[in-house]
């Protein structure tokens, strides 16, 4: 690249610009913003103004602009393999998530609401088509589990298995639907 004295330079590999001042065989000479002149060989320097005149040199502004509004497809968001996995529904069987006060309730009233729900929620992913839910039933003394599992055996096109053990702990079961394409 040929400089000439008055061209405005950047030094490549510093943030260091100014202005060509002398050139001398192999070095230029270059004035910085504080006053100072720096030498520098051709090769380190590249010259300012051709960044900012050449930016729209093929195309002009509004075609720019153009391209740059026009929709881009739409990419796919990928997931990681663990997320696949993750089931698309949980119903938390915990008594406080399901009322606001259990106070006059006895046992039985609260097994019976907690089975009730289980059962519309299951009958809901499997209108909606929802092929995992995670019952959290707790630990406990394992009667709402057996319950549970009571009720998922009714169903022919369901398996069951305890949740994943790193998110849920032993307090949940997960219920694989099956899909079945012939009615």
């Amino acid at each position: 690249m040929s400089f000439q004295i008055g061209d405005e330079v950047s030094v490549l590999d510093d943030d260091i610009s100014g202005v060509i001042v002398e050139i001398k065989n192999e070095s230029l000479g270059v004035k910085t913003a504080d006053g100072f002149v720096l030498e520098f060989k051709s090769n380190e320097l590249i010259k300012s103004k051709s960044f900012s005149s050449d930016i729209f040199s093929n195309d002009g502004y509004d075609e720019v602009i153009k391209q740059k509004e026009q929709p881009s497809k739409k990419q796919s968001i990928k997931k990681k393999p663990k997320e696949r996995n993750l089931p698309a529904m949980e119903v938390d069987l915990h008594i406080h998530k399901l009322t606001d006060s259990n106070r006059r309730m006895t046992n039985y009233d609260i097994l019976t609401l907690q089975l009730d729900t289980a059962k519309r929620q299951l009958e809901f992913a499997m209108r909606k088509r929802i092929q995992k839910i995670v019952f959290i039933h707790g630990v406990g003394e394992g009667v709402l589990k057996m319950e549970l599992e009571t009720l998922f055996r009714r169903y022919e096109n369901i398996k069951y298995y305890d949740a994943d053990l790193q998110k849920y702990g032993n307090g949940a079961t997960e219920v694989y639907i099956f899909q079945n394409i012939n009615p």
